[in-house]
């Protein structure tokens, strides 16, 4: 099984079935895990099996589908109401992500205005489905179009956590450029940071790039500004779970840091996602919910024995916000976006 062939999720048509690549399994090994029912598709997401804003909004399309393949409703509104709650459901597995409530209502609205049975609705979710998945690629490349713009060929690039192919289903947004640079005989020096606690950078974005051929070092977080003042990084590609109206970027925690050490040291910090991470109802950062999760994250999951003592209080956002003020611009499939934001992103997507 090679990984540059696999689709991070896909519909396997013959058995009606999500597959997804199992992120927690890597890098030792490389498996795909096979979903069918609601319960396993939320298990799935919550234990970020598959994570990543576009990746998971995919994901959820395809798993509604997969699940409303087979509900026992036969009758239309008995129908729809089970897609309702099973939507509701997978809708509740990680709060902080805009592109999974953007899917699942995407695929709701489908359902609701097919016209005809159970079968037209099932055939027209199954559309919308593929239409999310095809249209995600499309985006990703295109990012990395105008991503590449922002560098040149030599260029250190620092990124955090992984919005990489990984993260999507193809390309990536935050590492699109540099999958497409590659692919173009280009040459970037990446460093990219671990990613406490789940370390995403080191398992993931290193696993993916090493794989496509790039130079890529991986770094302890707290080494970011080490790298920076040495003149080894001449910009910041990371990726975003939602995007304010005021232009505040909401990714994977120590993400903020990162950008107030790139202003520090003059470096362009460049928030890389599709439109659908782009939440024009929600008016600053500050508004976005912030998911909490385990402690066992930070005391327990990589060691063989605990790190910290018993009692000890643990503090484990998954996320945080990167004010606008310290986003030097954001990068979306329609083009490359610069303050003022508030402005801009209205005017482009209002």
């Amino acid at each position: 099984m090679n990984f540059k062939d696999i689709d991070t999720a896909y519909l396997d048509e013959s058995t009606q079935a999500l597959v997804i690549i199992d992120q927690t399994k890597l890098p030792a090994s490389l498996e795909l895990m096979t979903l069918t029912d609601e319960h396993a598709i939320y298990d799935a997401i919550k234990r970020l099996c598959v994570r990543g804003a576009p990746a998971i909004g995919v994901s959820a399309a395809i798993g509604l589908y997969v699940c409303a393949y087979r509900f026992e409703e036969r009758e239309k509104d008995a129908f729809l109401a089970r897609l309702d709650s099973c939507a509701a459901y997978l809708d509740s597995s990680r709060p902080t992500a805009v592109n999974l409530h953007w899917a699942l209502e995407r695929m709701k609205v489908a359902a609701h205005a097919c016209e005809g049975d159970r079968e037209n609705i099932i055939a027209r979710l199954h559309d919308e489905a593929i239409a999310i998945r095809n249209e995600d690629v499309a985006m990703c490349r295109a990012i990395g179009e105008h991503g590449l713009t922002l560098v040149k060929d030599g260029d250190g690039i620092l990124t955090h956590c992984n919005a990489g192919r990984l993260a999507t289903i193809r390309y990536g947004t935050a590492l699109s450029p540099i999958h497409l640079g590659i692919e173009r005989g280009m040459r970037f020096k990446v460093f990219s940071d671990e990613t406490r606690p789940l370390l995403q950078g080191a398992r993931l974005s290193a696993y993916e790039l090493s794989q496509a051929g790039a130079d890529v070092t991986v770094i302890c977080d707290n080494m970011a500004s080490q790298v920076m003042k040495n003149g080894w990084v001449q910009a910041i590609f990371v990726g975003a779970d939602r995007i304010a109206a005021n232009g505040d970027v909401c990714n994977k925690i120590g993400t903020s840091g990162v950008a107030i050490l790139a202003k520090y040291y003059g470096v362009p910090f460049y928030a890389l996602a599709p439109s659908s991470t782009i939440d024009l109802a929600c008016k600053r950062g500050s508004d976005i919910p912030i998911e909490q999760r385990s402690p066992d994250e930070v005391t327990e999951m990589w060691y063989e024995n605990r790190m910290a003592p018993e009692g000890v209080g643990v503090y484990n956002p998954a996320f945080d916000v990167t004010e606008a003020s310290n986003v030097t611009a954001i990068v979306t499939e329609r083009g490359v976006i610069y303050p003022p934001f508030e402005v801009n992103l209205k005017k482009l997507f209002g």
